[in-house]
């Protein structure tokens, strides 16, 4: 989410950046088939293989913090992490450093609330609906957070450099408007797979297009 009415640039002008993002997954030989061989054994028919086309929750952004930018994340509205349904929704949320984060549990069962991440190490206990707690995130990176009592629950919050991000859509695409003219490192990114960063120019106005491909060939092989 973009609050744009709180930033004040330099800059004049701003352009849109567009595009869309798909994940290619590891090559298979034809004796490992998810539709034969031994995946229709008993003893491997309830293994879930990743559906590399189905992927969704991919995050892009400015991968860099903008000087020319004034950004205020204590004026913004709070974002939100929400337990429902013994999960949290949305699953992946991307912020912008220095914004905080309300945890509300709508559920009539207590759930807990932690991360051992680097980034942002926490505990909120034990609670019900009597609380909303809040929690602001000030340093970059990935916290994975996980509820103590209810193993399937695990959500990421991905804190980035700045306000210009967005996720994909149903259809794979993202938009980020009102992107002050320059040249930036845009990064995509998805929980699965290894980030990928290319060098967009965005123009004054109008739109430029950046597509990404994510999978595992940049990983180093032995």
């Amino acid at each position: 989410m973009l609050w744009l009415g709180l930033f004040i640039s330099t800059s004049l002008v701003a352009g849109t950046i567009t595009g869309l993002v798909n994940a290619q997954g590891a090559p298979e030989s034809g004796g490992e088939s998810g539709s034969g061989g031994a995946y229709q054994s008993r003893r491997y028919k309830f293994a879930e293989k990743v559906d590399y086309d189905r992927l969704t929750d991919f995050v892009i952004y400015l991968d860099e913090p903008l000087a020319n930018i004034t950004f205020s994340p204590s004026a913004t509205p709070a974002a939100i992490t929400t337990q429902r349904n013994a999960i949290f929704d949305p699953h992946v949320l991307p912020i912008a450093v220095g914004t905080t984060v309300k945890w509300p549990n709508e559920d009539e069962i207590y759930h807990n609330v932690f991360s051992m991440s680097d980034a942002k190490q926490f505990d909120l206990g034990l609670y019900h609906q009597e609380k909303v707690p809040l929690l602001t995130f000030d340093k970059l990176g990935r916290v994975d957070v996980f509820c103590a009592i209810h193993s399937q629950m695990h959500c990421i919050i991905l804190v980035v450099p700045n306000q210009y991000f967005a996720k994909v859509d149903a259809n794979q695409r993202f938009v980020i408007k009102n992107v002050p003219a320059g040249t930036y490192q845009l990064r995509a990114w998805h929980e699965r797979l290894p980030s990928l960063a290319k060098e967009v120019v965005v123009p004054a106005e109008g739109e430029v297009r950046v597509d990404f491909t994510l999978g595992l060939t940049a990983l180093p092989k032995y």
